[in-house]
């Protein structure tokens, strides 16, 4: 039986970071508790994970976001499928449940980035879920 569930506080959240772990490893648990606290009080960013039975399967963060480029949109920060368990729809249907969310609440589309090298996501999202390639994604270091 599959069921999401949204993880608030840090002792939800930790739930989520061996499968996050799998897509950042740079991360260690401190690292990772603290940004997600930041960001979840600064950006409004949430958490949902994905369960198969009482197994963690699939993870997702986002944010609702305003630009002039997308208008209000929902912006996914990470998404990942426990690497023993992807090709099975997990991270397909983690996300369809955050798009379902998103129109329920008046938002326009959702956008992501995905690291060019990440040639699997990018047949995922261009040919399991309809999402169009609409640039590049630039970032600088300090």
């Amino acid at each position: 039986m599959e069921r999401v569930e949204e993880l608030i506080g840090e002792s939800e959240w930790i739930k989520g970071y061996p499968i996050i772990k799998q897509l950042r490893p740079h991360l260690d648990e401190k690292t990772f508790i603290d940004l997600v606290a930041l960001a979840a009080r600064e950006e409004n960013y949430r958490v949902k994970l994905m369960y198969s039975g009482l197994e963690p399967v699939a993870y997702i963060g986002f944010q609702p976001m305003i630009t002039l480029y997308y208008g209000k949109y929902i912006w996914v920060s990470d998404l990942a499928a426990d690497q023993n368990h992807r090709s099975r729809g997990f991270g397909k249907r983690l996300l369809e449940h955050v798009e379902y969310e998103a129109k329920d609440n008046g938002y326009e589309g959702i956008a992501l980035s995905s690291n060019l090298q990440r040639t699997a996501a990018h047949r995922f999202y261009e040919e399991k879920m309809g999402y169009e390639r609409s640039g590049y994604t630039f970032k600088k270091g300090f």
